[in-house]
């Protein structure tokens, strides 16, 4: 009986030491997963998935510039901007939406431009020439075509590609 008694405890010192250890491993991860979600690693995940994207996207504007499609290359172009514009703005917590007539809405794309060199996200030389990207955009997406050539669109895209790497997400 005493030997019963001596391994049952033996059984449950070990269990519990077990039990201990692991729990003391799983605390270890823990902290280790808040620290680098504090220290900003989630968003540097983000940050790296999205400008793989864009840039598969900018590539593609490129391809259709190349093939003697500037209007589609400098939608595609400009639209990959706004939206490194507004997650600049999610980053630097500039709200991307607004209230109007009840509604949200979002806020047009030259206005968070402003609000993110207002904020130091971006100098005001960025500021100009991110408006004059837009400007390049919004021409070909409202059919003014001749208000820009296949040159222009080449600048942009390559202006695009070098701003979204100065100032990530």
């Amino acid at each position: 009986m005493a030997g019963n008694i001596r391994t049952s405890l033996n059984f449950k010192a070990a269990l519990t030491a077990t039990l201990c250890a692991t729990l003391k491993a799983w605390l270890s991860i823990i902290r280790i997963i808040r620290d680098e979600i504090a220290g900003g690693w989630l968003f540097t995940v983000r940050g790296l998935v999205a400008a793989e994207v864009f840039a598969d996207f900018l590539e593609m504007a490129e391809h259709l510039l190349e093939s003697g499609y500037k209007d589609p290359a400098a939608v595609m172009g400009g639209s990959v901007l706004e939206e490194h514009i507004r997650q600049l703005c999610n980053k630097h917590a500039i709200a991307i939406d607004e209230e109007k007539n009840g509604k949200q809405v979002p806020k047009r794309a030259d206005r968070l431009n402003a609000e993110l060199a207002a904020a130091t996200a971006y100098s005001k030389l960025d500021q100009k020439q991110i408006t004059a990207w837009l400007d390049l955009r919004n021409s070909a997406a409202h059919g003014k075509y001749n208000a820009y050539t296949d040159e222009q669109v080449g600048q942009l895209l390559a202006g695009v590609t070098g701003f979204m790497a100065r100032v990530p997400t």
